[in-house]
């Protein structure tokens, strides 16, 4: 007679692959489990409005948890972030890249497609950053959509949270300040817009990003940064 687990097996096998159908589009995938967790931004950054469901969105309150299992679960050693973003909500992206750049483990980050907007925040919040030759990455100041309240004081905080989005890239990278701003507040680069727009190797050379490269350089540099801090604490610790 057969055991519970064995009768359920076959149902629990087809939930599984009805659920890799529905959300990968195929209905197996590779069983390797890696000490490198993946997170992606894709879409929009989407933070305290919740987007028309036709968006493609990273809600943050969905990496946050992402986040923290992360830094806590020992089986994990690092973390690579891959990007292909329009950008999206200002507050939630920057608490998102404050996240990341905190984590005690290596973090190396991918930008593919593009990482536009307050993308390039979570792309420089890396320990090591990467985009793809034909990936872009559109820097622009800061804008509102909706109601807006005509009045100084919309004003002094918009400045204000544009010096908080500036200080955080230059902090991160190896751009300085007054180059930042002066791509932010470029005219004619853009339609209908101020701003500039980064490819490939235009990002490195400004010294936003670090490094071109694809997937492999990516999760090579990943492996490099964990190899490097486990010798750092086998070193230190009593033989």
């Amino acid at each position: 007679m057969a055991n519970k687990a064995e009768t359920q097996e076959p149902q629990e096998n087809q939930n599984s692959k009805l659920e890799n159908l529905k959300e990968l589009g195929q209905t197996d995938i590779p069983t390797f489990k890696s000490d490198i967790h993946c997170l992606t931004i894709a879409g929009q950054v989407e933070g305290h409005m919740v987007l028309p469901p036709q968006n493609k969105t990273t809600k943050y309150e969905h990496v946050i948890p992402q986040l923290v299992a992360v830094e806590e679960n020992p089986q994990i050693k690092g973390l690579l972030v891959v990007l292909n973003t329009v950008g999206g909500d200002v507050e939630a992206g920057l608490a998102l890249a404050e996240m990341i750049t905190s984590l005690s483990k290596p973090t190396v980050s991918i930008v593919l497609g593009g990482g536009h907007s307050i993308g390039s925040s979570i792309a420089v919040s890396t320990d090591y950053s990467f985009i793809a030759p034909s990936a872009t990455m559109t820097i622009h100041p800061i804008r509102l959509t909706g109601l807006v309240i005509g009045v100084a004081q919309t004003y002094e905080y918009l400045d204000k949270m544009q010096d908080r989005v500036i200080r955080f890239v230059v902090e991160h990278s190896h751009i300085s300040d007054k180059k930042l701003r002066d791509l932010m507040f470029k005219t004619g680069d853009l339609a209908r817009d101020i701003g500039t727009v980064l490819v490939g190797n235009d990002a490195v050379e400004i010294g936003l990003i670090d490094e071109m490269g694809g997937l492999t350089d990516a999760l090579s540099k990943t492996r490099e940064l964990i190899n490097r801090k486990e010798a750092e604490i086998n070193a230190v610790l009593p033989s």
